[in-house]
């Protein structure tokens, strides 16, 4: 596998310093550049340039969204934006996202050792993801090294009893569930933005930081004909409405009586995730059998796969995002080799299953 080259732009020399040292715990990694700020990276791009940027928000002389247009405009490459967790900037990376970007991380806390082993984890894999991006499916949506312990992947067991493999009985209300990951939230804004307000009840998990994901739901909840909500514990999962998981906390679906709300809840990553796909996929094919759909959209890595071959041996219906719409085909490949779709289906037909599924 070759070495996968990146350049930090930002404009803390702490924080360069924090994210190369994260970054240079995995042999696949190389920090080949970092810069104080876009003007200086300019110059240093005429020499070499990157298969990914790690850009911040706030900097001196152009801000980070500003170089995030001309980077997709002059020479497309997968960017990684680096925000703190404020209000305004999670703002303003909900925009970054809508002009190319391909994920987000959280600005790490100055000091490796107040930084959590698991977060360097989540970092490498962000990175990782976002190398494999095809930054011109996203542009169509829109328009370790020797001595690093890695940690054991958790699976779903770690927050619920495995699936037993008895199908749930008795009708109720058909709801959604929708993992996504890398790509994920520009497909789920062309997704969510095409669907009628009487669409049936939809749960998400994005993978995204905490804060990150109140601001993308508040965004959607803008543009779209459905009340999209980040997800609180008791929340009803009901028509026209989708709950989005919040970032740093696994969601749940848990039924009473016809009716079915979420709950969230702390625990280890799992499949490196939290939120994690097959947490939630885990938890409708123990409480909704035949009365979910499940679908499994652009990403990197296996999460949900898993998850998604309970759902359909507990009777509900699946369907994965074709190749060619993926910005990366990580998660829906996965789930197609385990035999855990139904479906393969470009992004733009998925609204319209949604929709069928809702009055059959």
């Amino acid at each position: 596998m070759e070495t996968i080259k990146i350049h930090i732009v930002d404009d803390s020399a702490s924080v360069r310093k924090v994210l190369g040292d994260l970054l240079d715990t995995d042999s696949s990694l190389e920090v080949i550049d970092t810069s104080s700020d876009p003007i200086i990276a300019e110059k240093k791009l005429k020499k070499q340039w990157p298969d990914v940027f790690i850009l911040d928000i706030e900097m001196p002389h152009k801000d980070g969204i500003t170089f995030l247009k001309e980077i997709m405009a002059t020479r497309p490459t997968p960017v990684v934006m680096c925000s703190s967790l404020t209000e305004n900037n999670t703002k303003i990376t909900m925009e970054a996202l809508s002009a190319g970007a391909v994920e987000i991380i959280s600005k790490p806390k100055v000091g490796l050792q107040n930084f959590l082993y698991e977060s360097a984890m989540m970092l490498v894999d962000v990175i990782k993801s976002a190398a494999l991006a095809d930054v011109k499916t996203l542009k169509k949506t829109i328009s370790a090294k020797p001595g690093l312990k890695v940690s054991p992947k958790l699976t779903a067991d770690a927050l619920l009893t495995p699936f037993d493999g008895k199908r749930v009985t008795g009708k109720t209300d058909k709801i959604v569930t929708i993992g996504a990951s890398a790509g994920g939230t520009q497909a789920l804004e062309a997704l969510l933005t095409s669907l009628p307000q009487n669409s049936p009840g939809i749960v998400i998990v994005q993978h995204m930081p905490e804060k990150f994901t109140f601001a993308f739901a508040k965004r959607l909840n803008n543009i779209c004909a459905i009340e999209v909500k980040e997800a609180e514990d008791n929340d009803q999962v009901k028509s026209g409405r989708a709950l989005i998981a919040p970032g740093n906390l696994h969601l749940m679906v848990i039924r009473k009586g016809s009716n079915y709300s979420v709950i969230t809840k702390e625990g280890p990553l799992v499949s490196r995730h939290r939120p994690a796909v097959d947490v939630l996929f885990r938890s409708v094919a123990k409480n909704g059998g035949e009365n979910v759909l499940g679908v499994i959209l652009t990403g990197m890595g296996d999460d949900g796969a898993a998850g998604m071959f309970e759902m359909k041996q507990a009777g509900s219906r699946t369907i994965a995002q074709n190749e060619e719409t993926c910005v990366v085909f990580g998660m829906p490949k996965e789930a197609i080799k385990r035999g855990g779709v139904d479906e393969v289906l470009p992004l733009e037909d998925i609204s319209g299953e949604i929709i069928k599924f809702a009055v059959n």
